[in-house]
C-alpha cells in the first residue's frame, strides 16, 4: 500500500496534553494523543496498520506560506499544527 497523509473528519479540533520524558536518551521526546484525535482520524484505530510522522519546521513564516501554497497545488491535507510549550499549561 502507497504511504498517504491521513484527513480528519472535517471538524476543528484543538487538544492540550504533556511530553513525557524518555530517561534512556534524556530527553522530553513521548507525546500521547487524546483520543479525541483518534475519533477524528478514524484510521488510527486500526491495529495492523502501520504508521509514522513526517514533521517539518519552517523557519519563518514566508517559509511556511510557500510550503501551505505547494500543499495547495498538490491537494493535500491540512497540516497539524503543533506548539511546544515550556511552563505551566498555556491557553
Amino acid at each position: 500500500m502507497e504511504p498517504r497523509i491521513l484527513r480528519p473528519k472535517n471538524r476543528t479540533l484543538e487538544l492540550k496534553g504533556k511530553l513525557s520524558y524518555c530517561e534512556s536518551i534524556q530527553a522530553w521526546n513521548t507525546i500521547r494523543f487524546k483520543r479525541d484525535l483518534a475519533l477524528e482520524f478514524p484510521d488510527l484505530m486500526e491495529k495492523r496498520s502501520s504508521f509514522f510522522y513526517k514533521l517539518a519546521f519552517y523557519p519563518s513564516y514566508l517559509e511556511l506560506e510557500r510550503a501551505i501554497k505547494e500543499m495547495k497545488r498538490g491537494d493535500k491535507p491540512l497540516p497539524i499544527l503543533l506548539f511546544l510549550i515550556k511552563g505551566q499549561e498555556a491557553d
